[in-house]
């Protein structure tokens, strides 16, 4: 007997979910000619980005991240910034809609933004922590000699860390300019027509 494969919690059927994104567009643009009030985004359409947010950072790239509902949450307010702006006439390989397409690079760069975001405030955290001189501040409130090695070993670890990371982080920034510059585009000529031409 054949095995049937269960459907995922964050499933979403494309084909489904683009006909509501379509059918709420419709409404917003008549609304907007009209001049009238904006109506809200449908329950079901609004499930599906959550659905959508939630199955990509279960994916590799975000599951390790202690901020990802924080990541997820981000993901769900920027499409439901983004579903006024579908382009109902947008070219698909299909020729039918595919919302899910849209919202879910819409999710990825939310994704992005929100650890660029976790990244820049963990470096003012370690940057605060080298300069505010917390080995005086924990040795004064300790009394003895051994528990002042011992403070004074984790704030020598904490450093090297802070250290490494920052150097790290240098590493791959300038390999990463490396790959990332810009070329110019040549500007490609099949054939010189200009002796045809008058």
């Amino acid at each position: 007997m054949a095995r049937t494969k269960r459907r995922s919690v964050h499933y979403v059927d494309n084909a489904k979910f683009s006909g509501a994104v379509v059918d709420y567009c419709t409404i917003v643009e008549q609304a907007r000619k009209k001049n009238k009030e904006i109506p809200k985004v449908p329950d079901y359409v609004a499930h599906c980005f959550l659905r959508i947010a939630e199955g990509l950072s279960h994916k590799a790239n975000f599951i390790r991240y202690t901020y990802r509902e924080e990541m997820v949450m981000d993901a769900v307010e920027n499409c439901l910034k983004a579903i006024g702006n579908y382009n109902l006439e947008a070219a698909t390989r299909s020729g039918k809609p595919n919302a899910f397409a849209y919202f879910t690079q819409i999710t990825w760069y939310a994704f992005l933004r929100r650890i660029a975001k976790e990244k820049k405030q963990q470096d003012i955290k370690l940057k605060y922590l080298t300069s505010s001189g917390i080995e005086q501040f924990i040795t004064q409130e300790a009394g003895s000699d051994g528990t002042n090695y011992v403070v004074g070993a984790f704030v020598d670890s904490l450093k090297d860390r802070i250290d490494k990371v920052k150097t790290y982080d240098t590493e791959v920034k300038s390999f990463a300019k490396k790959f990332t510059k810009k070329k110019k585009r040549m500007k490609h000529v099949d054939s010189d027509l200009s002796e045809f031409m008058s």
